[in-house]
């Protein structure tokens, strides 16, 4: 433990590659990465929602539906066509009724909301990279099987709730 904190003094802060996406382990909270998770959990929890809700309210929020993501990029080509004239009117505009709103701050299409916690994502992932390998967090990262009786049924309603 304590040769890992100096390894992580002396390599500085770690970097993400790419775009900021959480690792496929990310629930997780081993052992010894406590403080990061809990980090990375308030950051998404405040900032990172914050920002997803804002993108939302603008139209920028991606859609996992095919006919719902066609008209929001529709949406958006006619508003950066629209946005050509706007942008060479200054950096500021009225908004709602706000006078005077910084263009800067307001979400733009091609945000990420996991960009306000870029670091802590890195810091989480290179941490659980290292503690997931221990033998004491080995079954966090194994798949488990559920029991037969809990699981779905395949048919398209419930059987018993017709009966009541």
């Amino acid at each position: 433990m304590v040769w890992n904190r100096i390894r992580d003094a002396i390599s500085g802060p770690p970097t993400l590659e790419g775009p900021s996406v959480l690792p496929p382990y990310f629930p997780v909270e081993p052992a010894g990465c406590e403080k990061h998770a809990q980090r990375l959990f308030e950051c998404l929890n405040k900032d990172a929602t914050e920002k997803a809700r804002d993108m939302e309210k603008a139209g920028y929020a991606k859609s996992y539906y095919p006919d719902v993501e066609a008209e929001r990029l529709k949406k958006l080509k006619e508003e950066e066509k629209q946005g050509g004239a706007a942008a060479a009117a200054g950096n500021t505009k009225e908004i709602d009724g706000k006078k005077d709103v910084d263009l800067s701050q307001l979400p733009s299409a091609n945000d990420n909301p996991l960009d306000e916690c870029r670091s802590l994502i890195a810091y989480y992932k290179r941490c659980c990279d290292r503690e997931l390998k221990k033998k004491k967090n080995w079954i966090l990262t194994e798949p488990y099987r559920v029991q037969e009786e809990y699981r779905y049924k395949q048919s398209g309603g419930d059987d018993g709730s017709a009966d009541a």
